[in-house]
């Protein structure tokens, strides 16, 4: 495809975005700026966007995509209450933290397992009933997406590595399915992702500093 082409693909795909999808983009990317700032406000605004696109996900035969909205309207209630938790000295239990070694092998894990199971249940739909259907990249995105939601949950600064993984792999991934303003929605995530890795970062040197 050409760059022309994929110019005009992109100005079809915003004029008929619809406006339901505007709402979950622009709630999407007000939730990662608050995620970005670590403001609770990420969670109940997220919650908008995630009830969209579960929608939006199965229309679109991104069922892999669907499954993580779904998950992270969940995770958003268990982050809610994490994230307000407080100790008997009215601080937050939870705080901006890196992962150890043992930490990481159970994140690598984590994203082995879902990426194996929703790529050997996409490859069925897909041959089943949605033969449009991209499986390989579908489970990229999704399981990344599942691994970066449990661990923003618990403030790991490597939250923001998944998150930019599964913006990525997004990007193209919308854009073919003709969700274009989605696919630039996912772009602005990724810049955003960037961003809220380098302030994590920082934030966990002054939660934890070297001595």
């Amino acid at each position: 495809m050409q760059m022309h082409d994929i110019f005009q693909q992109f100005i079809d795909g915003i004029k008929t975005t619809t406006w339901l999808e505007y709402i979950a983009v622009f709630s999407g990317i007000a939730s990662v700026w608050y995620s970005k700032k670590e403001n609770i406000l990420v969670y109940p605004v997220g919650l908008i966007n995630t009830t969209i696109y579960i929608w939006l996900s199965v229309k679109g035969h991104l069922f892999g995509e669907a499954s993580v909205n779904l998950y992270y309207t969940v995770m958003s209630i268990y982050g809610w209450i994490l994230w307000a938790k407080k100790d008997e000295h009215h601080h937050h239990v939870v705080s901006i933290t890196l992962s150890g070694l043992s930490e990481w092998k159970i994140q690598l894990l984590f994203f082995a397992a879902c990426y194996a199971v929703i790529f050997i249940s996409l490859s069925f739909i897909k041959n089943s009933f949605a033969h449009g259907a991209i499986p390989w990249a579908d489970a990229l995105a999704s399981a990344a997406a599942y691994t970066g939601m449990w661990l923003m949950a618990k403030k790991k600064v490597e939250s923001w590595l998944w998150w930019i993984t599964t913006n990525i792999a997004s990007i193209p991934l919308y854009f073919v399915k003709g969700f274009v303003f989605t696919s630039v929605y996912y772009f602005v995530l990724l810049v955003l992702a960037i961003f809220g890795l380098t302030e994590w970062m920082k934030k966990a040197k002054e939660n934890n500093p070297v001595n």
